[in-house]
């Protein structure tokens, strides 16, 4: 099982914002779409960076208020660690708990071509779990 397959059920659409604009924008930019994570994008889409809800909520308490006037680039994870279509769902799954991150870019020969998060990794690994069980079951009940 790989990452293509969760992009293909998926889509391939990228929600993203810019290093410059406000995390306020990048708040309103997350509940429009309901997700909680945005890739930052540079020029010609290149990605700069992760914005998620975590980044934003452990800053508040420091920062206060004022943080929502600053920019994203500010408060972006910059260290964006990417798969490809072809990574299993096992690996990108490791990696997401290794480093302790929930949403990873999809690159295919460098070029941006979607974002998965460790939800749709684990809803995808159910459902594969859920199809060996039933091929078992099949498989015993017949012979």
């Amino acid at each position: 099982m790989t990452v293509a397959k969760i992009l293909k059920e998926k889509g391939n659409q990228v929600i993203s914002v810019a290093g410059q604009d406000t995390i306020l924008h990048a708040l309103e930019v997350m509940k429009q779409h309901h997700i909680g994570a945005l890739l930052v994008l540079g020029p010609r889409d290149k990605i700069t960076g992760v914005l998620s809800e975590r980044d934003i909520v452990r800053a508040l308490p420091e920062a206060g208020a004022s943080l929502l006037a600053d920019p994203v680039s500010s408060l972006m994870t910059k260290d964006v660690i990417t798969c490809t279509p072809d990574h299993s769902i096992s690996d990108v799954m490791a990696l997401m708990t290794k480093h302790r991150f929930r949403h990873m870019p999809v690159l295919k020969d460098g070029k941006l071509v979607g974002v998965i998060s460790i939800g749709d990794a684990v809803k995808e690994r159910i459902s594969e779990t859920e199809h060996e069980a039933e091929a078992l079951r099949s498989y015993i009940t017949s012979g």
